[in-house]
């Protein structure tokens, strides 16, 4: 096991980690900038280094500074959470040259996988079912042919993208040129990389992804699936374990497609496969997420097994202590992300001072969150304010425990603008209480409102 793990990242995912770290017995480091200097990682962690001011890209996303506080620190490991730098190559082949371990996958891995015209050509050669597309980058006006061919509408995707981030829909060929080379302005200004690629785009589809776990000696199992068809502007709000009406033999395929195609990749850590489902009942790949979800809680609660624990072991070279047979999900798990944001302005970000909060409690309900009364939401990053996580052992059981909880949530400042009340419209709506709702559902409710 390691001496001391640095966390490289901030608010609950950051906790978190420092809480699973201390139930290891291994001391930890929690790096901030100024702005997080009084933050709940910070207060639990055995170590803080302040690494930069507020703006992400002179703390959390200087690569430079964070390896300079695990030197100096003596860690020997760095955990990334999600977002910032855990799907950085770089950052990873950095960690490798200082002798520090990274809790993910290799930097060749992470590479291959993060740039998803190469996901795309590995996982058609893994036997992966894709989407009609384009698997190496086009001029602008070969991308235009192709989807005419491939017939409107389609999605533009940044080869470098990820979070939702470097997308576009396009309906029609009369608009298509425009939208590409803008989705091209787009990327670069994102991650350095206009690489973009097409794909078909499925208006009623369902988003369905598979977590998986590989350790470093060839073997490796998937833990279910999660839904997350209910989003907006492809980031997810609401996810759910397992998957409402979907057919069991369909997600035992999907978890097998995930398995081969992490082999394929020689894959290590925890990962995520996502995938589309259209009303047929035909699956199609997607991407892979290097790194830990934001909703891996809902795994957790049906499966009985840590993720963030299993990510340290594996990284730290032990195998997997179970098999796929000795995965046995329970019941439902529902998550909701509590964000600082106001759907009345088009989730417009509405950060301010947390004068009130007191998150819901009863059995099975667990709220993994930063905040506390007092604390300043800041506009500097992601709006990320609690995920609130329930389980039943049905599914209308477990819609009805999270309408409750969120019904017991009170967060409010002044001009603080939350999630909650919407995600309760959400749950309550007649297409999700009877799982036919598509990723179109947020924008009908917005259309309605």
């Amino acid at each position: 096991m390691f001496k001391k793990i640095l966390i490289a990242n901030r608010g609950e995912i950051a906790l978190r980690i420092a809480r699973c770290c201390r139930e290891l017995g291994v001391p930890t480091v929690a790096v901030h900038s100024t702005r997080d200097r009084g933050s709940a990682v910070v207060q639990v962690a055995d170590q803080a280094v302040q690494i930069g001011p507020a703006p992400p890209t002179r703390s959390y996303l200087n690569a430079a500074a964070v390896l300079q506080a695990a030197e100096q620190s003596g860690a020997d490991a760095i955990h990334p959470g999600y977002g910032f730098l855990s799907e950085s190559p770089d950052f990873a082949d950095a960690c490798e040259s200082l002798g520090v371990t990274l809790i993910g996958p290799p930097a060749s891995v992470m590479a291959e996988l993060g740039d998803k015209t190469s996901a795309r050509a590995l996982m058609t050669r893994a036997g992966l079912p894709l989407l009609p597309g384009s698997v190496h980058p086009l001029s602008p006006e070969a991308a235009e042919e192709l989807a005419a061919t491939i017939g409107f509408p389609v999605i533009v995707k940044a080869a470098a993208g990820g979070g939702g981030r470097g997308m576009q829909v396009v309906h029609d060929r009369d608009s298509f040129l425009d939208e590409y080379r803008r989705t091209q302005a787009t990327a670069q200004m994102l991650f350095g990389d206009g690489r973009v690629y097409v794909e078909k785009y499925l208006r009623d589809a369902r988003h369905v992804e598979i977590q998986v776990l590989c350790d470093r000696y060839g073997r490796a199992v998937h833990l279910g699936e999660r839904d997350c068809t209910v989003q907006r502007r492809h980031q997810k709000l609401v996810e759910e374990t397992p998957a409402p009406e979907l057919p069991v033999d369909l997600t035992e395929r999907m978890g097998r497609s995930a398995v081969d195609g992490a082999l394929a990749a020689g894959y290590v850590g925890a990962g995520t496969f996502e995938f589309l489902v259209d009303p047929d009942g035909s699956y199609y790949f997607m991407e892979v997420n290097c790194r830990i979800q934001v909703e891996h809680p809902v795994t957790e609660m049906a499966t009985g097994i840590d993720l963030v624990r299993e990510q340290i072991k594996i990284a730290a070279g032990e195998p997997l202590a179970f098999t796929q047979e000795d995965i046995r999900p329970r019941g439902v798990a529902i998550e909701c992300r509590i964000n600082a944001e106001d759907p009345a302005r088009d989730f417009a970000p509405a950060p301010g001072l947390v004068t009130e909060f007191v998150p819901p409690g009863g059995p099975f309900v667990r709220v993994d969150s930063h905040v506390h009364v007092g604390y300043e939401v800041p506009p500097n990053y992601d709006s990320l304010l609690a995920k609130l996580v329930v389980w039943a052992p049905r599914r209308d059981e477990a819609i009805a425990r999270m309408l409750r909880s969120l019904a017991e949530f009170r967060i409010s400042g002044p001009r603080l603008h939350t999630t909650v009340d919407f995600l309760r419209q959400v749950l309550d709506d007649p297409r999700f209480r009877t799982a036919t709702h598509t990723t179109a559902l947020v924008d009908q409710l917005m259309d309605r409102r």
